[in-house]
């Protein structure tokens, strides 16, 4: 009897953890199949100052893109080169995780890009979320230090391949095989994109072409024949088909028809193809980098992937305020949406801060310089975005409107106009706490985080911080944000 008993009950225990775990698969399943509403696209700026650090925009058609964040860098890279190119946004099966992975270069700081082709970073810089706005500190991934005479590792991917469950992360190397150097796609396999397998030759053009750039789309309707495509640049821009990820891909064809080329026959010269699926049917954007011109990405889109012939050009589009280079695109659910767009989707209104000494002069930058003009030309060398200040709580920073990322920052007490460079000494020094007026409390005053005994004054027009010890004093550290 007591047997039957603890058979009946290791049945039932059986029974319920078979249906907690049915039900809660189920309900990541659920999670992970929710109706996307929007869009999200990472990338970066371009080779300046801090243009090459993670950005984000957000769409609702797909078509149409607003800069997330004022403009600004949502994340910094601390690790490698201080720097990031071509992000990749990937999302686990059951939307529960998230990983952003790109390239650790920044040319910015000076490298060339033969130093860089040839003897740079063989590892991706990796983020990690559980809900995409969190995201954890960076990380290097070493993925192509088995492939030997290993130059770099660039423009990574990623694609979950549900025939093993794991990742497949691939990205260009430029190596000697078979006594040719020149740029090849490899993979690794990874669960969670801190150990990765070997190296695998993925995709090799044969003769002397290279090839750099490839993103995969899946097509799970089998629109086109394929459940999946791929685009490279590879002195065109090669558009493949496959029923699997690993297996055997077949060309479909190039957009030389269309005048367009990744080099090898002129016309406009693009890099960087970026996929996107049209949330809600079976249609697809093909987006373009035109880096030759410096025009930023263009988008092409077709219903029917099996025929290049299928793409057709896109004017109704526009990309926000920021030039968007090589990255990728996220459909997002409505909950993931609301999420990105709470954290980062407000825009802080553009407003000038006035003297009150010399009524008729602002606080502008000037060759990164900041004093207090008259008559500013160009007017948004005066225009400034109030934010949340980048140390503390309760405090503002001041982002300029037509540099976004960079801000107002005191440097030996004097204030120039910097990127931020993500560490806590930029933030403390960029960061101030807004106060009643010195002389007239109808007006403002601008106390530093870090040294609370000065304030933000001018003198000889130029911006200082120095402590207040006089009417004088107190008069030129006085100001009015205005719109």
């Amino acid at each position: 009897m007591s047997r039957a008993l603890t058979r009946f009950g290791a049945l039932v225990a059986a029974v319920v953890l078979l249906f907690t775990s049915w039900s809660v698969t189920t309900a990541e399943r659920a999670s992970a199949a929710e109706p996307f509403t929007g869009y999200l696209m990472a990338h970066f700026t371009g080779e300046h100052a801090n243009g090459e650090q993670l950005y984000l925009a957000h769409s609702r058609d797909g078509l149409r893109w607003t800069d997330l964040n004022n403009g600004a860098p949502v994340l910094l890279s601390t690790v490698g080169t201080r720097g990031v190119r071509d992000p990749a946004l990937v999302r686990s099966p059951a939307g529960d995780r998230y990983w952003i992975i790109a390239t650790d270069l920044r040319i910015a700081s000076g490298t060339s890009w033969s130093d860089a082709a040839n003897n740079g970073s063989r590892s991706l810089v990796v983020w990690e979320s559980a809900d995409l706005v969190n995201w954890s500190a960076p990380r290097l991934l070493n993925v192509a230090g088995g492939i030997p005479g290993a130059g770099n590792a660039w423009a990574p991917e990623a694609i979950h391949d549900p025939t093993s469950g794991d990742y497949v992360v691939y990205w260009a190397t430029n190596a000697t095989l078979n006594g040719v150097k020149k740029h090849r796609i490899y993979y690794v396999r990874t669960r969670d994109f801190r150990t990765v397998g070997s190296p695998v030759l993925y995709i090799d053009r044969g003769t002397g072409q290279g090839i750099i750039d490839t993103q995969i789309v899946e097509s799970p309707d089998g629109v086109g024949g394929y459940r999946y495509f791929r685009a490279s640049a590879d002195g065109h821009i090669t558009v493949e088909g496959s029923n699997s990820v690993l297996g055997s891909w077949t060309t479909i064809g190039n957009l030389s028809h269309m005048g367009i080329s990744n080099g090898a026959t002129g016309g406009n010269v693009v890099e960087g193809p970026m996929w996107m699926k049209f949330n809600g049917r079976s249609e697809w954007a093909l987006w373009l980098d035109q880096y030759a011109t410096g025009r930023g990405y263009m988008p092409i889109t077709s219903a029917n992937l099996g025929s290049t012939r299928n793409f057709a050009t896109r004017t109704d589009y526009s990309l926000g305020g920021t030039r968007k280079r090589h990255g990728s695109i996220l459909n997002l659910t409505a909950a993931e949406e609301g999420r990105v767009l709470a954290r980062w989707g407000a825009t802080a209104p553009v407003n000038r801060i006035q003297s009150y000494t010399h009524q008729d002069r602002y606080v502008r930058h000037s060759d990164f310089d900041v004093r207090i003009d008259p008559n500013v030309s160009p007017v948004q060398d005066s225009q400034f975005r109030v934010v949340p200040g980048l140390a503390g709580s309760g405090t503002l920073s001041f982002q300029s409107v037509n540099y976004p990322g960079h801000y107002l920052r005191h440097y030996g007490f004097d204030f120039v106009l910097a990127a931020d460079d993500g560490t806590a000494t930029f933030r403390g020094d960029a960061t101030f706490r807004q106060v009643a007026g010195l002389a007239s409390a109808s007006w403002a005053s601008f106390q530093s985080y870090n040294h609370p005994d000065r304030y933000i004054r001018h003198y000889s027009y130029q911006l200082r911080l120095d402590p207040i010890t006089d009417a004088v004093g107190r008069a030129d550290a006085t100001f009015r944000v205005t719109s």
